[in-house]
């Protein structure tokens, strides 16, 4: 007799321990999926957002022009974008209170961006640790089914009188879809963190030289006494 080796008949004739395993590895393959395609466009979105607002930035444009752009932008705008708003912010809130020293101006506004500096880099990582987490266990779970169903399979063997390689081959057959369905889950995850992961630290590294940039622009303008007018890029 000849034999149906489709997945899916393999499937319907797997046990029920294998079928939850390549039900629980399609599962996580589809969100993982979802995952990918999301932060790819979350990180485009990031890189354009970022150029246009530095842009901006160094085209010279009074800065608290820029800040009440930022402030209106507060949930569209670049993650940098936010970071400048909350130096800004802290800036004006310090000389409000009459604080005049540059050094104590300059070190307030950079705790104030070193913080939405984490809150955003936080936000770029988030869902990493899914994809990184499928990556590394999906091929387990996958030989988790495949041992499985090689053991229920040789078990089956056992009442047999005569084993020949057609009474072998399905329930093999049917075992090793679950560790080639745990790749196909394991594999996109794990070249998608890689990627996600080289791409946020690029991300991360521009908005770091820009906190840099903008620290010293402040400290600039604080000590040559500028502090009654808006600072300008130069």
């Amino acid at each position: 007799m000849t034999h149906d080796f489709s997945v899916i008949q393999l499937m319907l004739d797997a046990t029920w321990v294998v079928q939850a395993v390549v039900l629980l590895l399609i599962t996580v393959s589809i969100l993982s999926w979802a995952v990918i395609f999301r932060k790819l466009f979350t990180l485009k979105r990031v890189r354009w957002l970022t150029e246009e607002f530095e842009k901006d930035f160094w085209s010279g444009t009074n800065l608290n022009d820029l800040y009440q752009a930022a402030l209106r932008n507060a949930r569209e705008g670049s993650p940098t974008e936010r970071i400048f708003a909350s130096g800004m912010r802290e800036f004006h809130k310090l000389r409000d209170r009459r604080v005049t020293q540059p050094d104590a101006l300059v070190e307030g506004a950079q705790r104030a961006m070193r913080a939405s500096y984490q809150r955003e880099i936080d936000a770029l990582e988030s869902h990493l640790s899914f994809l990184g987490s499928v990556g590394s266990v999906s091929p387990y779970v996958g030989l988790f089914g495949t041992v499985w169903g090689i053991m229920h399979a040789f078990t089956g063997l056992a009442a047999l009188t005569q084993v020949t390689l057609a009474t072998v081959a399905p329930g093999i057959a049917e075992a090793l879809v679950a560790t080639a369905i745990s790749l196909f889950a394991a594999i996109p995850a794990v070249v998608a963190y890689n990627r996600f992961t080289h791409d946020i630290d690029r991300v991360a590294n521009r908005m770091e030289s820009f906190m840099d940039e903008f620290s010293n622009i402040l400290h600039r303008n604080v000590a040559n006494n500028a502090a009654t007018s808006a600072p300008h890029a130069p």
